[in-house]
Order: structure tokens, then sequence, then C-alpha cells
């Protein structure tokens, strides 16, 4: 994968006036590919994850996240661009994926990138990833320095209770990682404050702790159970051990 962006034009043209701009716009040096997919055989999509690093000079807080697709009419021998910007790369794929793209294809970021820390931020990025149209985007920040880290706050259809959610990723750019946390909220004036002042833990989604309590009590359960199960004889079959699943390859992030 390059990093530099290849839509692959070659005698293709604009088929209106927006996609001309948009092709001038995304020529420029600016951008660095993170992922980026091409259907074959014939070619008539691409999507591609983008970094635009020109973001940095404008307004701050803006997404710097360009999400990209381009569709090319292969009998007329002509070209249309879409675009979105996110804070997060996980919210630009979510969005690629809804316009078509392969989850397994877009999901894979190009080396030199931070990648995540640990298993959680692993696994809410594949939530969001993964989240179709549950997730209604409300605000977002990005900030470079003092400290690195972007956030997202979204309306989220499926929450029975704290519909506010805020994804946070704060990067370490030191060990080149990052985390990714989703706090919950009764309603944006809260999540607002909270990211104001941050005088407080980021508030867990009940069912997270409804996992973990379900896993706790299975734990328990298996533990107690075995306990009690009396010792096998010489002739009986051990018992086959129970296989770990295996987790998505982790994604990376700026």
């Amino acid at each position: 994968m390059s990093n530099e962006l290849d839509f692959r034009l070659e005698d293709f043209e604009p088929a209106d006036a927006d996609s001309e701009y948009a092709e001038h716009r995304f020529w420029g040096s600016d951008f660095t590919v993170m992922a980026e997919h091409h259907t074959t055989p014939h070619g008539s999509h691409s999507f591609v994850v983008a970094h635009d690093s020109s973001v940095t000079w404008g307004v701050p807080g803006e997404p710097q996240i360009a999400a990209i697709k381009v569709a090319r009419d292969l009998s007329l021998n002509t070209f249309t661009f879409e675009s979105t910007y996110h804070s997060s790369v996980s919210f630009a794929q979510n969005w690629l994926i809804g316009q078509g793209c392969p989850p397994e294809q877009i999901s894979q970021i190009s080396d030199g990138f931070t990648q995540p820390a640990d298993d959680l931020s692993t696994r809410i990025e594949q939530q969001i990833r993964s989240s179709g149209s549950r997730y209604e985007v409300l605000d977002s920040d990005t900030t470079d320095y003092g400290p690195a880290e972007n956030w997202t706050m979204v309306q989220d259809s499926a929450a029975t209770q704290a519909p506010i959610r805020v994804f946070l990723e704060e990067a370490d750019l030191e060990a080149g990682t990052y985390t990714v946390r989703e706090g919950a909220f009764a309603d944006e004036e809260a999540a607002q404050h909270w990211l104001e002042t941050r005088d407080s833990p980021l508030p867990q989604p009940a069912e997270y702790r409804s996992d973990a309590a379900l896993r706790t009590r299975a734990a328990l359960t298996r533990s107690a159970g075995a306990s009690a199960l009396p010792k096998a004889g010489p002739d009986a079959q051990s018992a086959p051990s129970v296989a770990t699943a295996q987790r998505p390859s982790p994604g990376r992030s700026m």
C-alpha cells in the first residue's frame, strides 16, 4: 500500500464540476493514505481513508481524517467523488463501509501509524466500524498537542439509557500507541460539561458494567463447579480444553 493518493483516474474525466474540484483538492501533497480499497477486476470504485495534515493549520479542532469514495462510470469514462471528514479513523471506516466498501479491506491500516494500546481499544473501534447508522454524530474535536487526542460525541440509537456517547481517543506519541474509551451521558449538556472539566473519570456505559458482572459470575460458577467435581480415576478420559477466541487484528489510528 502506498501512502500517496492514487485514485487511478487515467483516461477518466470528472462527471461534474464538484468532482473536478474534488480531484484537484485531493491530489494535494497534504494527504497521507491510511487505508484503501480498489474494486476488481473492473475498478468501478475506490475507497480511501487519508489523513489531511493541512487541517492542522486551519480552524482548531476540525476533523483531520478524510473518507473518500470514487465511483467510475466505465461506459462513459467519467468519475464522481464523495467525501466526509471525521475525527477518528474508525468513524471514517464506518462511513465507507456504509458506502459499500468491504469491511475487511478498509480495516487494514498501513504501517507507520500509532497502534491500539489494549484489547478494549480494538474492541471499541470494531464496534464503531460495524455500527451501521447506529451513531448520529453530534460534535467532535481534534487536538494535536497538550494532549494529543480526539473525541466524537454521538446519539446512540441502541442505548436504553444514557444515549449520549463520547468516544475519546488519547495518543501516547512516544510509545506509538493510543487508547479508545466510550463514555455514557444522559444528555449533551452533561457530556459537554465532562469534556470541558474532566473532573471525574469518563462514565462507563451500563452495558460495560453488566458485561463485566456476567463474566465475573460465569468465572465464579466455573470455579465452583470445578471444585465440586470428583477427581478422575486412572481410566477416565481428560476433557478437551476450551480454546480461546481469536481476536480481530488491531487497527491503527493517528
